[in-house]
């Protein structure tokens, strides 16, 4: 009997063990699949974070907001002539006319108004929008402002995606970016880099080029509105006016160009600061053209003002703002009272460290705007209120024809307006002839010889000595921008500087 009880109480324990370790195990199974399961909670909250589990920026929720505004514009020209082919903004040789190009643009309202470049549509005969999502529309071209390489848009349609405006005033070097559009004849592509500078100037490749009207380094020679964000996210041919965008899928800049010897992306790109964008898109939807305040000085080209400053022996350390080198005669700076000499420090309470910045202020101003303004004279601080001028005020003022003689004598040549048969057989839209090369001119030494075909002037079309004197007394800089075509149909850019 006391065997028999010795096993029972045996298989009793036994079984209390089992059961035990069995409820162990099962409780242990669930404590594990709770904890994997709050681990894949974790990490899904994580990805719906603009950040990675790695720390890094998630440009994702970026992207995908934007792409569906990003639009690819193709067009169309008519007859043969100048190249029209994007490839040569960013510096590819001269080749034969195409009949078509490409580019990028950018959906900034649901009822289908486009901001892109000016070069991507110039001289189209033909406009086409296509969407990431294969919608295609014929476009309108309601405007375009040369000055700032911008063109405005309009597809016929409602409901359209479109991007979220950002603040370009705001952005910092070294911030994440995105660019997307349309490269190499690509579908919408979206590339990543951070702002390398702001308020940056073109004009400092300042060198001949084969590049046609559009080329990158013709928006330059210090004219009154180049602030460029630059950018090292990979831009290419075909990327002009697409967006660049921060990584809350906002837009801060509508790229444009890029500096290359080769055509292809070597890491820096170019766009012009969305702020500015509005203002221009703004007057072109309301006025077809765009209405600028004048402020009528001049300072040095950015690429040449340390040494224009130590020619003037003065240490461009010291300088604490933007130099003035000129003041035009009756402008709003000589009502001001403003001298050449004198240092400008600010804008409307905001602090301009480069000519850059001032010029993107001033540009952002209508006619009749009043400014306050500081600014250092012989060291001591000064302030003014200055009422900007229109265009027409600032031609009367410049003196009309006699400057334009002057200029004529500056340049060591002579124009006369290019017949329309031969605009339309080089498939131009605006030229004047060199007439007459004086030997030991400017144009002489610059090799730009008898017959060449003068198109732009600091981005402005020209079709008169008159409109030649216009763009270069209100480009506000110290150097000017040429584009033209030589006799035998090859394009070239060339910067001359005007002194003080």
């Amino acid at each position: 009997m006391k065997s028999i009880g010795i096993i029972i109480l045996t298989a009793l324990i036994t079984a209390v063990l089992v059961v035990a370790g069995i409820w162990l195990i099962q409780n242990q199974k669930e404590e594990r699949e709770g904890l994997f399961q709050e681990q894949t909670i974790t990490l899904n909250s994580r990805n719906s974070r603009s950040v990675s589990s790695a720390g890094n920026p998630d440009f994702v929720r970026a992207a995908s907001a934007v792409t569906p505004a990003i639009v690819h514009i193709t067009t169309v020209y008519e007859g043969t002539g100048v190249n029209r082919s994007y490839p040569n903004l960013f510096g590819m040789p001269q080749s034969p006319a195409p009949a078509s190009g490409s580019g990028s643009g950018v959906l900034i309202s649901a009822d289908g108004y486009i901001a892109t470049n000016n070069h991507v549509v110039e001289n189209a005969s033909g406009i086409e929008v296509v969407l990431p999502d294969k919608r295609s529309y014929q476009a309108k071209l309601v405007g375009v402002d040369p000055s700032t390489d911008l063109a405005l848009l309009k597809v016929e349609a409602k409901e359209l995606p479109f991007v979220t405006l950002g603040n370009s005033d705001s952005v910092q070097v070294g911030e994440w970016v995105l660019a997307v559009g349309y490269p190499l004849s690509l579908s919408s592509t979206v590339t990543a880099g951070i702002i390398s500078a702001k308020g940056r100037s073109i004009g400092i490749l300042n060198r001949p080029s084969q590049g046609n009207y559009a080329d990158p380094s013709r928006v330059a020679g210090n004219t009154a509105i180049e602030s460029f964000i630059q950018t090292d996210a990979a831009i290419n041919p075909g990327n002009s006016g697409g967006a660049l965008i921060n990584t809350d899928g906002q837009l801060i800049g509508i790229n444009t160009a890029i500096a290359s010897q080769t055509g292809s992306y070597a890491g820096y790109g170019f766009a012009i600061p969305v702020n500015l964008m509005q203002k221009v898109v703004s007057d072109l939807q309301k006025f077809g053209e765009v209405k600028r305040g004048y402020l009528g000085v001049s300072f040095p080209a950015p690429a040449v003002e340390d040494q224009i400053l130590k020619e003037r022996g003065i240490d461009p350390a010291s300088v604490k703002g933007v130099y003035i080198m000129g003041v035009q005669p009756k402008s709003a700076a000589a009502a001001a009272g403003l001298e050449e000499g004198d240092i400008i420090q600010s804008i409307k309470g905001v602090n301009v460290a480069s000519s850059t910045a001032l010029s993107e202020l001033i540009a952002r101003q209508y006619p009749g705007d009043k400014l306050e303004l500081t600014y250092l004279r012989n060291g001591k601080s000064r302030s003014a209120d200055v009422v900007l001028q229109g265009e027409e005020a600032m031609l009367a003022a410049s003196g009309g024809e006699s400057a334009a003689k002057g200029l004529q004598a500056k340049l060591g040549a002579t124009f006369e307006p290019v017949p329309d048969q031969v605009k339309q057989r080089f498939g131009l839209r605006s030229g004047v002839y060199v007439m007459e090369v004086q030997q030991g001119g400017f144009f002489d030494m610059a090799g730009i010889p008898r017959g060449a075909i003068i198109t732009g002037v600091n981005g402005r079309r020209v079709n008169s000595l008159s409109d030649m004197s216009r763009a270069v007394e209100t480009s506000g800089g110290g150097s000017v921008r040429l584009d033209g075509i030589t006799p035998s149909g090859s394009s070239f850019v060339i910067s001359i500087p005007l002194g003080a």
